[in-house]
């Protein structure tokens, strides 16, 4: 026992004795608001609120001022026409609307780079000169795809004077007049879409009366021929083609 004991005594001493050490000081982090040390201070505060609504706001301007609206609008709505209800899932409709958004703005994005944003880094021009060049290609955009009506019609809702040309439109004005211009194409598109679906539809449907199996659903039989005939005619070709050329 006292063998047993004395290694016992051994393993429970601690070969290595404490040292003094300081403690550990967790760190302290604290939000304030202090009073601004003159107009600089204020200024700069409130460009960084600023910056943070605008990267808030980043994925709503990119829908809204760009063609992502048109393409997931139509897309949409020819899943809808042929009848496949989740097919293609919406991953795949949101994926390929921002790709097709990436190939139809990319000269615009371009001339933003060139023309706004390396002269900016390399201190040739100011920061207001950058962000009134960055928004000049985007405008010209906009107001290609905006419709004359839809323009006048907020004009006359902000009370603005008739603008002498393009250029003296505001761009709180283009932006809506933009976007419902993009919703009124995109529905003419989904339209056109929707035609051919129909007459099948309509077609299939009269041919089950006639047969008198009015207990069949007609769209057990009208969805696969409706599949049929996208992939004849190459309907992703045709629609695609269609909708990207449709912003030249």
């Amino acid at each position: 026992m006292s063998q047993y004991s004395a290694s016992l005594s051994f393993f429970c001493l601690d070969p290595f004795p404490p040292r003094s050490q300081k403690p550990v000081s967790l760190p302290h982090i604290s939000i304030g608001m202090d009073s601004a040390q003159g107009p600089e201070g204020l200024g700069l505060s409130l460009q960084i609120v600023l910056l943070l609504t605008i990267l808030t706001l980043a994925p709503a301007i990119l829908i809204m001022t760009t063609s992502f609206a048109r393409i997931v609008v139509v897309l949409s709505l020819l899943r809808q026409a042929l009848g496949t209800q989740q097919l293609p899932p919406n991953q795949v409709v949101i994926g390929l609307a921002m790709f097709l958004t990436f190939f139809v703005m990319t000269p615009v994005w371009q001339q933003i780079h060139s023309q706004a944003l390396q002269p900016y880094l390399v201190k040739e021009i100011s920061q207001e000169e950058s962000f009134q060049r960055a928004l000049d290609p985007l405008r010209t955009f906009m107001l290609k795809q905006t419709r004359e009506r839809d323009l006048a019609l907020f004009l006359g809702m902000a009370q603005h004077e008739p603008p002498r040309n393009r250029d003296d439109v505001p761009t709180l004005v283009l932006i809506p007049s933009f976007i419902i211009s993009e919703l009124k194409t995109a529905f003419q598109i989904g339209f056109l879409l929707y035609i051919p679906f129909l007459v099948l539809d309509m077609v299939v449907a009269s041919g089950l009366i006639s047969m008198g199996m009015m207990m069949l659903p007609p769209v057990i039989i009208s969805m696969p021929l409706k599949l049929m005939l996208f992939v004849l005619v190459d309907g992703w070709y045709l629609v695609i083609g269609s909708l990207v050329r449709s912003f030249q």
